[in-house]
């Protein structure tokens, strides 16, 4: 770990954005007539304004107006994070969901290798295992949810973007494990999300969407992302990402399709595969193993 932390506030942190990420596939669902990519928007956006009035009430004094270098790194880690839902999102439009998910669970590999050969953290053997456990069962859980043979626009094109979207969300974790030992939780955030909400208002336009086509139902999905998976899941991430290495968060992410699974079975009856179960018992395994050992 990064540094001594307070365990409690850290793990109940850690619980309530875990379970708030499991809410994500349920609430675009129900916003299924709306294009994803102006639901992102009406997601980054509304994240920015949830967040704004606290961010005036909190913020430091002596944050208000930061160094240069600092603001740079927090409008890049804003960008990061606007382009990881837009590719990742954009990804479904040219191949399948099982290809992109599997895909873009990679991050936790490249985290690991990134950590270990770039800022030479060292990791337990148990570490690494949890990894490669974790990452694997989200290999088995991408295969065995691809039942159905479809032809999709441009596969190759789709998996490219999902893979971009994995290395641009470790790139986010680093620059936020980087710039949050500085700065308190509003004043990285609250500037990540405003830039996050701009960089994905941008890309939405340029690609001549129109973002006033969203039904009412969108409009509450995209609040709904905004407060739960956003502010209280990337949120705690941002929150406990001072203290823990980004490549224990990074793999306790995997367990978001485990949590939507059970939201899914109580709220639409659906059961998943005997395979598929294994699979998200496989990725626990992983990610308590993970866990077992903090990075030295």
């Amino acid at each position: 770990m990064a540094e001594e932390y307070p365990k409690v506030k850290v793990l109940a942190a850690l619980l309530a954005g875990l379970t708030a990420f499991g809410f994500a596939p349920i609430l675009v669902r129900f916003a299924s007539d709306t294009s994803p990519l102006v639901l992102v928007v009406y997601r980054t956006v509304f994240a920015a304004v949830m967040l704004f009035p606290f961010w005036i009430w909190l913020r430091s004094s002596e944050q208000r107006t930061g160094k240069g270098k600092e603001r740079l790194w927090i409008a890049l880690s804003g960008v990061c994070l606007g382009l990881h839902f837009t590719f990742w999102i954009s990804s479904l439009y040219y191949t399948s969901v099982a290809s992109a998910s599997v895909l873009v669970t990679i991050h936790p590999i490249i985290m690991i290798l990134v950590e270990r050969l770039w800022f030479k953290r060292s990791f337990a053997t148990s570490t690494w295992i949890g990894v490669l456990l974790a990452f694997s069962g989200s290999v088995l859980l991408g295969i065995s949810d691809s039942q159905i043979e479809q032809d999709f626009a441009d596969p190759l094109f789709g998996n490219f973007l999902a893979l971009m979207a994995a290395i641009i969300f470790v790139v986010y974790l680093l620059i936020g494990q980087k710039i949050r030992k500085k700065r308190a939780w509003i004043d990285y955030v609250f500037p990540v999300y405003f830039y996050a909400a701009a960089a994905c208002v941008l890309m939405a336009v340029l690609l001549g969407k129109n973002l006033l086509n969203i039904s009412t139902i969108g409009v509450w999905a995209g609040a709904g992302l905004a407060f739960g998976p956003q502010i209280l899941g990337h949120g705690s991430m941002n929150y406990a990402v001072k203290y823990v290495s980004p490549t224990l968060l990074s793999t306790l992410i995997l367990v978001e399709p485990l949590l939507a699974s059970v939201l899914a079975f109580f709220l639409f009856a659906e059961l998943p595969p005997i395979a598929s179960m294994l699979s998200m018992g496989i990725i626990l395994v992983g990610v308590g193993l993970t866990w077992r050992r903090s990075a030295k």
